[in-house]
């Protein structure tokens, strides 16, 4: 994934939100198992997650 998938990202644009998901699907999907079998919750859980930290996301180290 591009430096600039990131940044778009964390700017809000969704097409770049979508990559980022997509990127982690199946990371998420793995974290989301149990007893065999992906728990819908926990999946969106996670992804709702993921895109809360993209929002305060700074550049430099820094998080809001």
């Amino acid at each position: 994934m591009s430096y600039e998938t990131i940044v778009k990202a964390t700017s809000g644009e969704l097409e770049a939100m979508d990559e980022v998901l997509w990127h982690y699907s199946k990371r998420i999907r793995l974290a989301a198992l149990e007893n065999g079998h992906v728990n819908k919750d926990t999946e969106d859980n996670i992804k709702q997650r993921l895109i809360a930290v993209l929002f305060q996301f700074r550049f430099g180290g820094q998080a809001t």
